[in-house]
């Protein structure tokens, strides 16, 4: 079963991320968006956690919440995709559940 992941929370301020890593199965996808979209960020303590979770779970971060934030989806860690709020859907509708990870 295919499962979309999606964090809200600052991974600097909370540790939704890291939770979210943990239980994610592999084939899992996970959704940075709102305060989330930090985690994204290359150049931070979180890249190397992240690239290694990358081997088994697709990450993708909401474009318009990283403008929102004043970040530039150039800084986005490399193999994270920028999605917008059609790609937000599209993610929805192509697993068989989101789970919100708190």
């Amino acid at each position: 079963m295919a499962l979309l992941h999606t964090v809200n929370k600052s991974p600097f301020e909370k540790n939704s991320l890291e939770t979210c890593l943990r239980i994610a199965v592999e084939g899992s996808s996970v959704l940075l968006m709102e305060d989330g979209v930090y985690g994204a960020m290359n150049g931070t303590s979180l890249n190397g956690m992240l690239s290694d979770a990358g081997n088994r779970l697709q990450f993708y971060v909401l474009g318009p919440d990283l403008k929102a934030r004043g970040l530039s989806e150039e800084n986005v860690m490399e193999g994270i995709e920028v999605v917008d709020y059609d790609g937000f859907v599209d993610l929805v509708v192509g697993h068989d559940a989101t789970h919100a990870c708190l």
